[in-house]
């Protein structure tokens, strides 16, 4: 159990400082961001018509239908050739994308967006809270806008997603869940999907971390923001499912739960512990900020 705890003290950390700096199109001069974010990785199925496309670190993933796919989260500004590549090792058509969905508009998440749209055509799609600063590459974050070293190529939706909205395409329903706080419109997806042996409930979480800019008594945009990630822990503990991800490997341990070369096995992100075990520990690191900030 210590063991466990000083890995969760440790990842928690980190998560608060890597968010912070792992925003920018063109980082700050002082600053490197880890090469994992943009190192290559081999891309898997994940289970039945779900893939992992993203990086070592940075979870981007694929849901593939006979109309279509859909790509959730396109990691750091550059990694569309990356994505490309991986979509096409496995078999599919990079052109065939037609969504274009996102945990959060933060350029690790969203960074080769504008050009991953450009080159597929594909519709974006994201929460209303975080249309405006997708729209105007990040400047208008309320945590991390004004800061050029977070900026990355804008783009603009075609469509503005709602708490319990569904994005459909092939027969495939993706529910959109509101979970605010890390950014005005983080959101989380839940999705279903089959193999021929099994129907997997998926939630592919937006993890509620809380930026070291982040002022809980209230930020001039965002005086919300203490209620909103209160609201969002809430709602999280409540959600039930089979197998769960996040936008980011690190937290939801992929890289201990699945080696390189590893054969086909969905039950291995069956993990529901992990899951409860994380989104305590960033509770209580909220709680703690809260105290401080005089709540």
């Amino acid at each position: 159990m210590l063991k466990r705890s000083l890995h969760l003290t440790l990842l928690i950390t980190t998560l608060l400082l890597t968010h912070l700096c792992s925003h920018a199109q063109k980082p700050a001069a002082t600053y490197t961001p880890p090469e994992t974010w943009s190192q290559d990785y081999a891309p898997f199925r994940i289970a039945g018509n779900l893939y992992y496309v993203g990086s070592y670190e940075l979870a981007c993933y694929l849901i593939t239908t006979p109309k279509g796919h859909i790509l959730i989260n396109t990691g750091m500004p550059g990694s569309a050739p990356m994505i490309r590549k991986h979509v096409e090792a496995l078999g599919f058509k990079f052109s065939d994308i037609k969504i274009l969905l996102t945990n959060q508009a933060h350029a690790d998440h969203v960074g080769a967006m504008a050009a991953i749209k450009k080159i597929t055509g594909a519709k974006m799609m994201i929460n209303e809270k975080d249309a405006p600063v997708l729209a105007d590459g990040g400047r208008s974050d309320y945590a991390l806008g004004g800061n050029p070293a977070f900026e990355y190529t804008p783009v603009k939706a075609n469509r503005l997603l709602h708490d319990k909205d569904t994005v459909t395409l092939g027969g495939m329903q993706v529910i959109v869940l509101h979970h605010p706080g890390h950014t005005k419109g983080s959101s989380s997806f839940l999705v279903t999907v089959n193999d021929t042996l099994h129907t997997y409930k998926v939630l592919i979480a937006n993890m509620p971390s809380v930026l070291e800019e982040t002022n809980l008594a209230g930020m001039p945009a965002y005086p919300d923001v203490a209620k909103d990630y209160a609201y969002t822990f809430d709602a999280m503990k409540k959600l039930e499912f089979d197998l769960w991800f996040a936008a980011h490997a690190g937290q939801f341990d992929l890289h201990k739960k699945r080696k390189p070369g590893d054969a086909y096995n969905p039950a291995a992100f069956i993990d529901r512990p992990g899951y409860d075990s994380i989104l305590s520990d960033l509770q209580k690191a909220y709680l703690k900020k809260l105290g401080s900030a005089g709540h």
